[in-house]
């Protein structure tokens, strides 16, 4: 299953991570592709408004993963995998724990875990193209 939006502002993210989760209510393992600037973090962000995460939301690049708590949804997970040397990171930081988890992941950079990714998830492209950004998911299962 795949869909696809365009959006010229922040306001629209919103809207498209509402609409995002109601078309996919299942699917709680979503894995970010873009290029860096690109919205990962940004859209990140509405997603977590949309499920309403309580906690400040902020890119992991240093942490790898952030925790948020969401009274409605549970625990959330956002993950940076950007300056991961090699799976082998991952696999030491206990990633089964939280993909094999029936929380949120947000997974920003899962190129670099590619191999370590559940069989089902959401694959979510993000580029920009004329100042537009272009979001497309596809749902593997």
């Amino acid at each position: 299953m795949e869909k696809s939006w365009r959006c010229q502002s922040e306001k629209e993210l919103l809207a498209i991570a509402q609409e995002l989760l109601q078309s996919f209510p299942n699917t709680k393992k979503l894995a970010f592709y873009g290029e860096m600037g690109a919205g990962k973090t940004t859209f990140t962000k509405a997603l977590c408004e949309v499920l309403k995460v309580q906690d400040v939301v902020s890119s992991p690049t240093f942490s790898i993963v952030n925790e948020y708590l969401s009274e409605q949804n549970g625990t959330v997970f956002h993950f940076d995998f950007y300056r991961l040397k090699d799976e082998q990171e991952a696999f030491d930081m206990g990633y089964e724990d939280y993909f094999y988890s029936d929380a949120y992941c947000l997974v920003e950079w899962p190129e670099k875990v590619e191999n370590l990714l559940p069989s089902s998830f959401a694959k979510v492209q993000i580029k920009v193209e004329n100042g537009e950004r272009i979001i497309k998911i596809k749902i593997h299962e």
